[in-house]
């Protein structure tokens, strides 16, 4: 086996021509996507890539949980494979890039080792996790939480959207529930390649980004509850006002993770008023706070901290609340073999690199408790994502593409 020459290199006009054809599929309104998981519009980017996936020779399996993995042998029957992938579903003013890059990536490796007329030890299976953003069912990264043992397939079925569907029912609906089992599959190694999703690289002047390590979460839904009452009527202090404690917690919440630097991050990004009248107040709140840091010790005590001063917020102000972790994963350390092998890549192939922790999470966060694992970054415009306006260069593309085929390559094996 020998690993690939520096000659080596994706097509990266295929590659660039394939993302934006998958962008024509759920337009947003100002340039991106809304191609949330489970939706038409997601069976329909589903389709397009199987297409591809048919034309380029591979296998294609479906689990449960309706990720779609698609295998293209290789020489020794009995090798395990190394997998490559991301995610094709998007938040609601989604991006182009995000996880699509990663996914069309991984079937470009496989087009050019079919241009090139390359065979590998390893069979390499590009992937197309399931649900990775969250956005329309918690948690995030939901398909490869339940493929690696730590979310249960039932509860993933009953999940439930903002109008009541369900995961299972939507799933079927889309006509993409596979018959393998979640999970039963054995990885060699995994690969993902992805946009930043934060403003390092660009800042940095940094061409790829050598993903050392992924920050853990919590995803903490707060439920408050007060007393519906008339805005301009009931006096000021005679108020059960559940706006005044989700405030009061979102400020503090801040605190929380200003004391907690560096390496530490907290915010709101979704709450709802019930029952949402501008002259009513609300009888119930319900918001998530989505906490992260590379460091568990920090991790857990913010959420500890965070759920002791919001009991006593709302005590004061005789708020009901109730709290429940929608989503969470521990902090990651990528394998460091394979975090070699990506950094070799970009040094061999020329591009500048640095290591970098995902801020994010993804697919690879849980792939790496059933396998080795790692990823590769490119950077991405300001830093922007989860915004329509996400954007990257086609250079950027390009490069991280290589390095993930050479890192992907040297991992899968050539076959003299």
């Amino acid at each position: 086996m020998a690993a690939p020459g520096e000659n080596l290199r994706i097509n990266p006009d295929r590659l660039w021509d394939s993302i934006m054809e998958m962008a024509k599929i759920g337009p947003g309104i100002a340039g991106g996507n809304n191609r949330q998981t489970l939706t038409d519009e997601d069976g329909e980017g589903r389709k397009l890539f199987k297409k591809w996936c048919d034309e380029a020779g591979l296998e294609m399996g479906v689990d449960r949980m309706g990720t779609m993995f698609a295998r293209r042998e290789g020489t020794d029957p009995d090798a395990l494979p190394v997998y490559v992938g991301s995610h094709l579903d998007t938040q609601p003013t989604g991006g182009k890039y995000d996880g699509v890059l990663g996914v069309l990536s991984g079937l470009e490796v496989v087009r050019t080792l079919n241009d090139l007329g390359i065979r590998t030890k390893h069979p390499i299976v590009v992937t197309n996790w399931t649900n990775e953003e969250g956005a329309r069912f918690a948690p995030a990264m939901l398909a490869s939480g339940v493929f690696a043992g730590a979310i249960d397939l039932d509860y993933a079925y009953q999940r439930k959207d903002g109008e009541g569907k369900s995961f299972g029912d939507e799933l079927k609906r889309i006509g993409w529930v596979g018959d393998e089992a979640v999970g039963a599959r054995k990885m060699h190694a995994y690969f993902e390649y992805h946009i930043e999703q934060g403003p390092i690289l660009e800042a940095e002047d940094k061409t790829i980004g050598v993903v050392t390590h992924c920050q853990g979460l919590w995803w903490l839904e707060f439920t408050l509850t007060g007393k519906e009452a008339h805005t301009g009527s009931t006096p000021m202090n005679m108020r059960v006002n559940a706006g005044l404690a989700m405030a009061r917690i979102l400020e503090m919440v801040q605190k929380v993770a200003m004391d907690a630097q560096p390496g530490a991050v907290g915010g709101v990004g979704q709450m709802r008023f019930s029952p949402n009248s501008r002259n009513v107040l609300p009888g119930q709140v319900v918001f998530t706070v989505d906490i992260r840091s590379p460091d568990q010790a920090k991790l857990d005590g913010m959420r500890a901290r965070i759920e002791k001063e919001a009991a006593a917020i709302c005590t004061e102000l005789g708020v009901g609340c109730s709290v429940e972790a929608v989503g969470h994963f521990d902090p990651v350390t990528f394998d460091p073999t394979l975090v070699g092998r990506v950094r070799s890549a970009a040094e061999k192939l020329g591009y500048s690199h640095m290591n970098i922790i995902s801020g994010a999470g993804h697919d690879a966060c849980w792939a790496a408790k059933v396998a080795p694992a790692t990823m590769v970054m490119c950077p991405c415009v300001d830093g922007l994502s989860h915004n329509e306006a996400e954007e990257i260069s086609k250079d950027w593309a390009r490069a991280g593409a290589d390095v993930l085929f050479h890192a992907v390559v040297e991992t899968a094996g050539i076959v003299e």
